[in-house]
């Protein structure tokens, strides 16, 4: 018969170790993911939105910009991907917050579990999310023609640039998430700073055709580098300066928001 210890007399350790972080880490991942099969509309956004956004715009815009749609491909689907997959990531502010405005991280702090697991679990998850929205874009995309001239590995590639990039700014929106007083305040902030960087960028069309002010801005965007860069891989399979500049500002943005937002869960925690 196992004793019961006096809650006053148990001994909590306050700084648990690496490897029980990352046990407890992957734990909060995996109730994240049965979170997301009882209520699987969750996905909708990285399975219906990556359809309806690919094939509206293919069919809209690809005559007017393009010519054809089968020549506007190349450039819209990375464009799409990289919308598609960015918009996901303020997921991860609106959930943690909903965590907390719920209950379910008092509930979190009385576990024996270290702190940063729930949100480091979250982020964790998310990278899931982002993998399929970036499958159903090349999914769709094909489905109506695209042939990406980089082939499979180029594919790979840019996926893989854009869910690293997506998981970097997911710190920034987790940030907000914890500081923010309500989700619907976090879904808002986020949208209004995501909306004119994905379409004011080389997204949709050449920024050739733009006015000199707004050309300046697509061009400086670093949504416009990134989604050069996921276009250098898809369609030719090159690794150019784009690539380059992606990954050091994905880099940049974690190095920065990552501790603040540590700092301030743990604060909450």
């Amino acid at each position: 018969m196992t004793a019961i210890t006096a809650v006053d007399q148990r001994v909590l350790n306050p700084h648990p170790s690496l490897a029980q972080a990352l046990r407890d880490t992957f734990t909060m991942a995996w109730r994240a993911l049965l979170r997301v099969r009882r209520t699987p509309e969750q996905w909708a956004d990285v399975v219906l939105q990556p359809i309806l956004f690919t094939v509206m715009f293919a069919f809209l815009f690809g005559g007017a910009i393009a010519g054809d749609v089968q020549t506007y491909l190349p450039a819209l689907i990375p464009g799409i991907l990289v919308q598609s997959v960015i918009t996901t990531s303020v997921v991860t502010g609106v959930q943690l917050r909903e965590d907390m405005d719920t209950g379910v991280f008092d509930r979190f702090r009385t576990l024996p579990i270290a702190r940063i697991a729930p949100l480091s679990g979250a982020l964790l998850t998310d990278t899931l999310r982002y993998a399929i929205a970036t499958a159903m874009t090349f999914a769709v995309g094909a489905a109506i023609g695209y042939r990406p001239g980089g082939g499979l590995v180029g594919v790979v590639l840019a996926g893989l640039l854009v869910v690293v990039c997506s998981w970097a700014l997911s710190w920034i929106f987790a940030f907000v998430g914890v500081l923010a007083r309500s989700a619907t305040t976090v879904q808002a902030m986020s949208f209004m700073v995501l909306f004119p960087l994905t379409f004011l960028s080389n997204a949709f069309v050449p920024t050739e055709t733009l006015p000199t002010w707004l050309r300046w801005f697509a061009d400086l965007n670093p949504v416009s580098h990134l989604i050069t860069g996921v276009r250098e891989l898809a369609n030719t399979g090159q690794v150019g300066a784009d690539v380059g500049w992606a990954l050091l500002g994905a880099a940049v943005v974690v190095a920065i928001f990552a501790p603040l937002t540590v700092r301030a869960y743990m604060r909450k925690a």
